[in-house]
């Protein structure tokens, strides 16, 4: 789905989209959230989950690899670097 796709969808809509279609990296907590980030083609997708009530309040678009660099780090890739 191309980004110009995503932001004209209503939060259902991005709902579906993200659970369908987008791949799980990485969360990070946040002051009463967990903020869960997917891949959608070329750009990013933050899932705001409150924490008391378990539901996405929002969702951020993040346009490119840079904005993701507070990630990085709970990203593993253990997998990728071993040698079996």
């Amino acid at each position: 789905m191309k980004l110009s796709e995503f932001i004209v969808l209503n939060e259902a809509e991005k709902k579906h989209a993200v659970m369908n279609y987008a791949v799980p990296l990485a969360s990070r907590t946040s002051p009463g959230f967990v903020i869960f980030l997917f891949q959608m083609d070329s750009y990013y997708v933050e899932a705001y989950c409150n924490e008391g009530n378990k539901v996405i309040e929002e969702y951020c678009i993040l346009p490119g690899i840079n904005a993701i660099g507070h990630y990085l780090q709970a990203i593993t890739i253990d997998g990728l670097l071993s040698r079996d």
